[in-house]
């Protein structure tokens, strides 16, 4: 069942372009990632999925229902956590964890503690008085704490250090493998490769590629890194070019033949080729000569 369906999605803003004919579908149960850098189009696509702002075209469904006709029903069961959480100032963080679930008409005050407790959240002080990193957790607890079955995050680990990054995905885990659908923008490559079972990649406000994160990760390009003197440039497909004085490193596209005559016109002392990871495909993907730009 899809849970969240996209056709020709699209928000401008005058002469500005949002997001342009998003089509995406998120399945039941996945934990899905949408990657991109800041200004890309991530979280237009979040608030227009969430009726926060209108759609200047094209459709969407969240549980099968009509994002700008059943808004409010569909809102029920959604946790949506922003990139920054604003909370009224001067309330403790206790009553506004007690505000949020009375706005859901839901008593969750045991998984609000459990929450709270695991990511060691100090609900007596004031929000105020709150890092931004610690406002972040107070967003997580009223994004998590009514235990809904669909899970909308827009970089959600933006604040918190790395210990509390790794218990926030724990808590996703566990949630996933109860089925709750999570979806979840981000420009952190590794967040994305390391706990998504697929991904989105937008450029411009627009999908330029979608399909599980293994499958993204297989282009005809490779890594590659050369000790030693060796001049790439001449060679075609070249990518993502860094040099040190010991080394080069290379994301690599072209004619392996043509790859080893350079080499074997240079001087190499040692030489790695690997498959790339996902920074490596992102760039592949936003090269703006590319075959997918």
């Amino acid at each position: 069942m899809a849970i969240i369906k996209t056709h020709k999605l699209t928000k401008t803003y005058g002469r500005a372009r949002g997001i342009c004919e998003l089509d995406l579908t998120v399945d039941e149960g996945e934990f899905f990632g949408i990657i991109g850098p800041n200004g890309a189009g991530k979280s237009t696509t979040i608030r227009t999925l969430l009726g926060l702002i209108a759609p200047t075209s094209g459709s969407a469904e969240i549980f099968g229902r009509d994002i700008t006709k059943e808004r409010q029903v569909i809102l029920r069961d959604i946790g949506y956590l922003p990139s920054e959480a604003i909370f009224y100032s001067g309330m403790k963080v206790k009553d506004i964890l007690r505000f949020s679930a009375q706005l859901r008409g839901c008593d969750c005050r045991r998984e609000c503690e459990r929450l709270a407790e695991e990511l060691q959240l100090d609900v007596s002080r004031k929000v105020d008085e709150l890092s931004f990193g610690n406002r972040k957790k107070v967003g997580i607890v009223c994004a998590l704490q009514h235990e809904p079955s669909l899970l909308i995050l827009d970089e959600p680990t933006s604040g918190l250090d790395p210990l509390m990054q790794k218990v926030f995905f724990d808590i996703l885990r566990e949630r996933n493998l109860k089925g709750t659908t999570i979806f979840l923008s981000s420009h952190v490559l590794s967040e994305i490769q390391r706990h998504c079972s697929r991904a989105a990649i937008i450029r411009d406000g627009a999908v330029i590629a979608c399909d599980s994160v293994e499958e993204l990760a297989k282009t005809n390009a490779h890594r590659v890194v050369v000790h030693g003197d060796v001049d790439p440039t001449p060679l075609a497909g070249v990518r993502d070019l860094t040099r040190t004085d010991e080394s080069v490193s290379f994301l690599y596209s072209g004619s392996m033949k043509a790859l080893l005559d350079v080499l074997a016109a240079g001087q190499v002392r040692d030489l790695t080729v690997t498959e790339p990871d996902l920074e490596d495909v992102f760039l592949h993907y936003y090269e703006k000569d590319g075959e997918n730009a």
